[in-house]
């Protein structure tokens, strides 16, 4: 019985010893944490596929400059590309 919970906790180790035992830390400046994807620790990591963190975006974006949108026509989003309808347009107010 004993030798079953050291078993069982040394599986729950394994992971993050194997991570630990290449001595890979995370690529964000001043973050020590083990490498888990991509170069990122897990938190970063999670901030990198929201779109948050780097260059690189997981999915591809709009390319105007601030709009984290994903692109649907000609590398912009639906309101940049015109697509979508104005916001002032959906409050019930006619366009002039």
């Amino acid at each position: 019985m004993a030798d079953e919970s050291k078993t069982e906790a040394k599986k729950k180790a394994a992971p993050a010893a194997a991570a630990e035992s290449t001595g890979e830390t995370c690529s964000v400046e001043k973050c020590k944490q083990a490498v888990r994807a991509k170069g990122y620790c897990r938190k970063h990591f999670m901030a990198w596929r929201r779109g948050e963190l780097g260059d690189h975006h997981r999915y591809k974006i709009c390319s105007k400059e601030g709009c984290r949108k994903p692109r649907t026509k000609g590398g912009l989003c639906d309101e940049h590309a015109g697509v979508a309808t104005p916001a002032a347009a959906e409050g019930g107010a006619a366009p002039a």
